[in-house]
This record gives C-alpha cells, structure tokens and sequence, in this order.
C-alpha cells in the first residue's frame, strides 16, 4: 500500500508497544519473535514454517503497535528469489500440463475469477465498500499486484490489502495445516546445513539475471513483473539445460521470512480500525471463496486424477508466492499447481480493470 496511505492511517493512532521502540530495537523483537514462533513449526514438521513462523510474528508486531516495513526493494528481491526457486522445480510437463488439460483447467480458472468477483459485488452491494474496492479486495490473484492496480484505478488502498491479505492468511495456513495432517509435507532426511558452501559466481550472476528481467518486466509494465518474469525465463533456460538453478539454503530461508515479515507487518491496528465494518463480509466471503475453490479441486481429483493437495493448491484463491512455498515445501505437483495459478493471475490482471468496471457500475 502507498507509504502516503500507510502514514496517513497510522498518525490517526499514538504508538503503542512496539512502536515506542527505536526500529532496530523493533526488528530484533520482530527477529527474536520470529525464532519463537518458527521453531515449533519447523520441528513439527509443518510445510512452509519460514512463512507461516515471521508471519505469525509480523502479526503480533504490527498489533503490538509496530511502524517498520519492509522496504519495497526487499520485497522486490524476494520475489525473485522464489521466482528462481519454483523455476528450478518446474519439469518439461509445465506447458504441457496446460495445453493437456487446458479445458478442465480453463473452467476452473474462470470459476474462481467469477466466484471472486461475485463476492466483491455483494459486498459492494451492501454498501460497506465502494464498489471497486471490494471488486479488487475480492480478486483472486497475487496481493501485491491487485493492490498496485487497486489503486492505479482509484480503490482504497488499505481496504484493498487487508481485504488480499486476510485471504492470504487464511488460504496459506489452511494448506499449511491439510499438507501437515494429510501427510504431504516433504520429510526431513536430515537436519538442513544452513550455510552448506554454494558457488558464489554463478550464484550472483543467476540472481543479477533475475532481477534484470524483473526490472525490464517491470519497465514494460507486465503483471507481476518480480516474480513472472524472471520465473518464465529462469524456468525457459532451466528446462533447455542452460543454466542450473541452485540456491542456497540460507538464501530461501531469508526470503521466506521476509514474506511473512511483509504480510504480517500490513496489519496494523490503524488498517484494522479502517476496515472494521468490513471484517465480517470479508471473512464471509474468503470461506465461500476457499469452500468454492475446494469443490473446483474435487472436479481435479476426479478428472484429471491429481492427488488432493495439489489440487488444492491449484485452486487456492491466492496469494501466488506462498503457495508457491508450500507447494515447494511438500509432496505435490508443483508444475500442475503453477499452471493453473499462473493462468488465473495472467487472466485477472489483463480483464480484472475492465470487470472492475463493469461490476462496480452495477453494484
């Protein structure tokens, strides 16, 4: 959300906990806070607890009062990392996975996309939102993206994060906890060596490619152009066998706690008192959204006969890059999975204005 926003909304409350605090002395309580509350997690055995542990902290913190953020070029870096990280699992069956069953799978795009903006109408409807606020809070894509574009076509910015974000949550702890109890999460052999020596050379160069790609993406104004890009090339050259993609564990331990971290922190006492009056059709429709996605992955499960996470997943109605975490992190298809969210994103961001429009006017 705009810094200008964010400002705004949070000078309307006087620091509290956290923010009494200088911000090093809060990022070390975030940091230690973080420890805490990953550690049980990642012992557990639970998928994707570098997300899910800073983001449970960043929670915390930003209730607790907290005023840092991460600065937007961090988020940009995590991005791209991840987006290396998914090119190095795609096999050679991703495009093949689309055009194989791309009638099932167009359905099931579509029906998420119009279950979403359904959702959005009838809380525009109610009166509780302006019209493309809740059409953008409702859309099922990548959060940051429909909040850059929420507000590139006049929404409300908070509204629109808390709206993507909240989904987020929910979507991302619900298959958390059905890949931890449906015995999908991927074992651990052995404890993970966090700083096991890497190539430094080809590392740089791979992540200095990453971001010239992001950058230009971005330059040309493409949809979710840190993490798009750079995993359509990364993933291009992987499967052509011209680069091999390797990072480092430390490396996609960071960014995925800086994700949380970003989440997180965006629910601040400021934003919650903002969207109050939202709160409860918002919640409403997220469960009618998750409860419709898991029927669409039950019509997977029986035609196309993908096992029930990865259709799940699949269907999940956002946000792209911590289900791209979990799906990494567990026992699942992750080609089929970015297959149908990568197509659901492309779709909502080339028609997701002009539906905007077009519902809001009648809303």
């Amino acid at each position: 959300m705009p810094s200008s926003d964010r400002s705004i909304a949070e000078r309307q409350l006087p620091p509290a906990g956290f923010g009494r605090m200088p911000p090093l002395l809060q990022w070390l309580c975030l940091a230690a806070l973080s420890i805490v509350t990953t550690l049980p997690l990642e012992l557990a055995g639970f998928p994707a607890a570098l997300l899910m542990g800073p983001m449970a902290a960043g929670i915390v913190a930003a209730l607790s009062g907290s005023t840092i953020r991460l600065p937007p070029a961090f988020f940009f870096l995590v991005q791209v990392v991840l987006a290396l990280m998914i090119a190095a699992t795609v096999s050679r069956d991703f495009i093949g996975t689309f055009v194989d069953n791309w009638p099932v799978m167009l359905f099931v795009v579509l029906s998420v996309i119009a279950v979403s903006t359904v959702s959005g109408w009838s809380i525009a409807r109610t009166g509780i939102l302006p019209g493309t606020t809740a059409i953008w809070g409702s859309s099922a894509g990548a959060a940051a993206t429909m909040m850059i574009m929420a507000e590139a076509y006049g929404a409300d910015a908070r509204l629109v994060a808390f709206m993507q974000y909240l989904r987020v949550i929910f979507v991302a702890s619900l298959a958390t906890l059905v890949a931890h109890f449906g015995g999908h999460a991927a074992g651990i052999a052995a404890p993970q060596d966090w700083f096991a020596p890497a190539p430094v050379l080809p590392l740089v160069a791979m992540l200095a490619g990453g971001i010239a790609v992001a950058l230009i993406a971005r330059r040309l104004r493409l949809p979710a152009s840190a993490f798009l890009a750079p995993f359509a090339v990364a993933s291009a050259l992987n499967l052509s066998g011209a680069i091999t993609i390797e990072l480092p564990p430390w490396l996609l331990a960071a960014a995925f706690t800086l994700l949380g971290w970003n989440i997180g922190l965006g629910f601040t006492r400021a934003i919650l008192a903002h969207a109050r009056r939202a709160l409860f059709p918002t919640v409403l429709s997220i469960v009618v959204l998750i409860s419709c996605s898991g029927l669409l992955a039950g019509l997977l499960i029986w035609l196309l006969d993908v096992d029930p996470l990865t259709a799940y997943l699949a269907t999940s109605p956002g946000g792209l890059d911590s289900i791209a975490i979990i799906a990494a992190s567990s026992t699942v298809d992750v080609a089929f999975v970015m297959a149908l969210q990568t197509a659901r994103l492309i779709l909502v961001t080339l028609f997701g204005p002009a539906l905007a429009r077009f519902v809001a006017d009648r809303a």
